[in-house]
C-alpha cells in the first residue's frame, strides 16, 4: 500500500510499505478516508525529530522511517478483540495516544500522561497511508450525520475542548486566545460551547482575523498594531479576562499571558511549544494567578462527536484544504513555506 513516510528533516516520500499486520488484541486496523496534517507533522518535516524517537519507541517498538498522520477518520477493516458497539465496516475515528494501561496515571485515566505514551504517527506507522493501525480503545463510531471531513478534524477540536475545560470556562467568563491557528480556533469553537460571554483573539494574519468574526468571537486584534492587554481591559470593565488559553506556543507570548489575565484569574498553555518562559513571579503570587498545562484530549474525542451529531459545534470552517496524499509531500512544501495559507488541510488514500 502507499503511504507518506519520514525519513527525516525536509525527507517526507510517497512509497509503497507493507500493510498492517493483524492486530494485537489492543489494536484495530482502520482504512483511511482523510487523515489531517497537524503542525506538529509540519514541525517534524521541517526540523524533526522532536517527538519521534531515533530509537525504538517503548510501547510500540517502532522506530523512524514511519509514515505521518494522527488526525484521521476511516472504516474499520480489523479488530483485534471484541469492542461494544464498533463492528469491522464502521466508519470511525480514532484517539491516536498509546498508552501502556497499568501506570499511575493510566489507571487514573489519566492516558493521555503516560509515561510510556506516543501516537501513531509518531510513535507507531500513522494515517498519511491506504490502512493504519490504531488504538482498539481509541475508536469512536461516527452517526450517519458526522461525515468522514469532519470526523477528522475531531483529533484537533478536542484539543481546544480540552484546554478549555482545563481552563475551568463558565458561562458569562471572559475569554482571550492567543493565536489564531487551527488549535486556536479550535479552543475558540469550545470556549462558545462553554458559555463564554467576551471572546477575544490576539492573531497577527487578516485572513484569520476575519474569519474568526465570521464564527462569532466579540473582537480579533492585531497584536503588532494594538495593544491587545490594554483592549481587552477596557472591554472587560477594566478587570482583565477571566482565562487566557495560549495556543502558540510561542515562549514569549506565554509569558505575556500571565499579566494579561485578571487578577484571580487562570492561564492556560495549549500550544506545545519549545524553551523557557519568563514572568515575574509577583504576578502570580501577589494576584493569585494560576498557569496550566494542557496536554491533547482524555476521552474528549467522543465529546466532539457528540458535540457534532447534535448541531452544536459546526468545525467546517476548519477545513480550508483537501489533497489526494498522492501528492502530499508537496503539500508539505507548500505548507512548509505559506503556513498562514490553510488552517487545517486534509489528505486522502481514496483520491479526490
Amino acid at each position: 500500500m502507499e503511504a507518506l513516510v519520514w525519513h527525516g528533516a525536509q525527507d517526507l516520500r510517497l512509497e509503497e510499505v507493507p500493510e498492517p499486520p493483524d492486530p494485537a488484541p489492543h489494536e484495530a486496523v482502520v482504512e483511511v478516508s482523510w487523515c489531517g496534517v497537524c503542525g506538529t507533522d509540519l514541525h517534524e518535516f521541517l526540523e524533526g525529530p522532536h517527538m519521534i524517537r531515533e530509537g525504538p519507541h517503548p510501547l510500540t517498538g517502532t522506530k523512524p522511517p514511519l509514515a505521518l498522520g494522527h488526525e484521521l477518520s476511516g472504516t474499520v477493516v480489523a479488530l483485534g478483540a471484541s469492542v461494544p458497539g464498533i463492528e469491522i465496516g464502521d466508519r470511525v475515528t480514532a484517539d491516536p495516544v498509546w498508552r501502556c494501561g497499568t501506570c499511575f496515571w493510566c489507571t487514573r485515566g489519566e492516558y493521555h500522561i503516560c509515561p510510556k505514551s506516543g501516537s501513531v504517527g509518531l510513535a507507531s506507522p500513522g494515517g498519511f497511508a491506504e490502512r493504519v493501525t490504531v488504538p482498539l480503545a481509541g475508536l469512536t463510531r461516527l452517526p450517519d450525520n458526522v461525515s468522514d471531513e469532519l470526523a477528522a478534524v475531531a483529533e484537533p477540536l478536542a484539543v481546544g475542548l480540552h484546554a478549555v475545560t482545563r481552563a475551568g470556562v463558565k458561562p458569562g467568563d471572559n475569554v482571550l486566545v492567543v493565536g489564531g491557528g487551527p488549535i486556536g480556533v479550535a479552543v475558540v469553537l469550545a470556549a462558545q460551547i462553554a458559555g463564554a460571554a467576551g471572546l477575544f483573539v490576539s492573531e497577527p494574519l487578516a485572513g484569520r482575523r476575519e474569519m474568526l468574526l465570521g464564527i462569532g468571537v466579540t473582537e480579533a486584534f492585531d497584536p503588532r498594531e494594538t495593544d491587545v492587554r490594554r483592549e481587552v481591559f477596557v472591554r472587560t470593565g477594566r478587570i482583565g479576562p477571566d482565562v487566557v488559553i495560549d495556543a502558540t506556543g510561542v515562549p514569549a507570548l506565554a509569558g505575556q499571558a500571565v499579566s494579561i489575565v485578571r487578577r484571580g484569574g487562570r492561564v492556560v498553555l495549549a500550544g506545545v511549544g519549545h524553551g523557557s518562559v519568563e514572568f515575574d513571579m509577583g504576578q502570580l503570587v501577589f494576584y493569585e494567578r494560576s498557569v496550566v498545562g494542557t496536554l491533547g484530549y482524555n476521552f474528549d474525542i467522543p465529546r466532539v462527536i457528540d458535540l457534532m451529531s447534535t448541531g452544536r459545534l459546526d468545525a467546517s470552517a476548519l477545513i480550508t484544504g483537501r489533497f489526494p496524499l498522492s501528492g502530499g509531500a508537496g503539500v508539505f512544501e507548500d505548507l512548509a513555506a505559506d503556513r498562514a495559507r490553510h488552517l487545517k488541510v486534509l489528505l486522502t488514500p481514496k483520491g479526490l
